[in-house]
Parts: structure tokens; C-alpha cells; sequence
């Protein structure tokens, strides 16, 4: 009988590609998807084996050998889901994408980053918990961060000359 706390591990590994967008899903573990999907998705979690798909416009959030589960069937919004604007960004730290805007708007830089590296240092994450893509934030606070400069070089043309030399 296999008890909450383990899984089989002779289940095939879930497809490699999102049954829907047809993009290649990272694997996350399964404490994951315990974590973070409502009661009613839970009680349909089979495999051991799951992906998340980060297509934006795809309806499918993990896809396994077995089952797909939706952004409604979880409990915290997606970033990766969401429209760009006040997403949450760290899970664990409660940053949000407006909060890095506001930094970077107020002092021309954020320092989202290093405080969240600090806090992963001293071992106060629970990334494979709270966060629906089961891994750190960091690459979603510097997509963050390339978005925000991005759109200010677009606006700013002084400083694209500025950077660029």
C-alpha cells in the first residue's frame, strides 16, 4: 500500500509535451501539485509523474500520463497564467510585479533579487510548495526585470544610447 508520503516509482514519466499546446512542460514533483491544487482536483491526482506547461495562453497548468489540471483547479493564480501587471512573482516572499515596477520606477533598479537570494541562502523557501511552476522565482523576477527595462529603453530613447555604450 503506498502511503502519502511516497509515490510509485515505476509509473512512466508523464509526456514531455503539453497535450494542448503541444510545448515541450517541466517536470515538477508531486508535493507540488498536493500543495497547490483545490480538494476536488486533488482527489483526482493519479500518476506520479507530472509537467508544467508556462504557455501563457495555454488552459493547462500540469498535464501527467493520465490527467490535465487547469488554472481553476488551483488555489493561487499562475504566473506565468496571468496577465502582466500585478502578478505574483516570488510565492514564497509575496513580491509582486507591480512592487519590482515600483522600485525600479522610484530608484531605477530593484533589488528583488537579492533579497529573495538572501532568504534562499538562509533556507527560508518552500518553492516546490507555493510556487505553481515547483521551482525558484528568480527567473521570473529577471523576465520581470527585462520586460521593465525593455518597456522603459522603448520609451526612454536616452537611455538606450546611454546602455548601449
Amino acid at each position: 500500500m503506498e502511503s502519502c508520503c511516497s509515490i510509485n516509482t515505476t509509473e512512466a514519466a508523464a509526456r514531455a509535451a503539453c497535450p494542448k499546446c503541444g510545448r515541450p512542460g517541466r517536470t515538477v514533483e508531486r508535493v507540488t501539485l498536493k500543495a497547490l491544487l483545490h480538494s476536488k482536483a486533488l482527489a483526482r491526482l493519479e500518476g506520479a509523474a507530472h509537467r508544467f506547461c508556462p504557455t501563457p495562453d495555454c488552459p493547462i497548468v500540469y498535464f501527467g500520463s493520465a490527467e490535465i489540471f487547469g488554472r481553476e483547479d488551483l488555489a493561487v493564480p499562475v504566473f506565468q497564467k496571468e496577465p502582466a501587471g500585478d502578478r505574483t512573482v516570488c510565492y514564497c516572499f509575496g513580491i509582486t510585479e507591480s512592487e519590482i515596477g515600483r522600485e525600479v520606477a522610484e530608484h531605477g533598479q530593484s533589488t528583488a533579487s537579492e533579497r529573495v537570494g538572501v532568504l534562499v541562502k538562509m533556507d527560508r523557501c518552500a518553492c516546490e510548495l507555493r510556487n505553481p511552476q515547483g521551482s525558484c522565482c528568480l527567473g521570473n523576477i529577471a523576465a520581470v526585470m527585462r520586460a521593465l527595462l525593455a518597456e522603459d529603453l522603448g520609451s526612454r530613447p536616452e537611455l538606450a544610447v546611454r546602455t548601449a555604450g
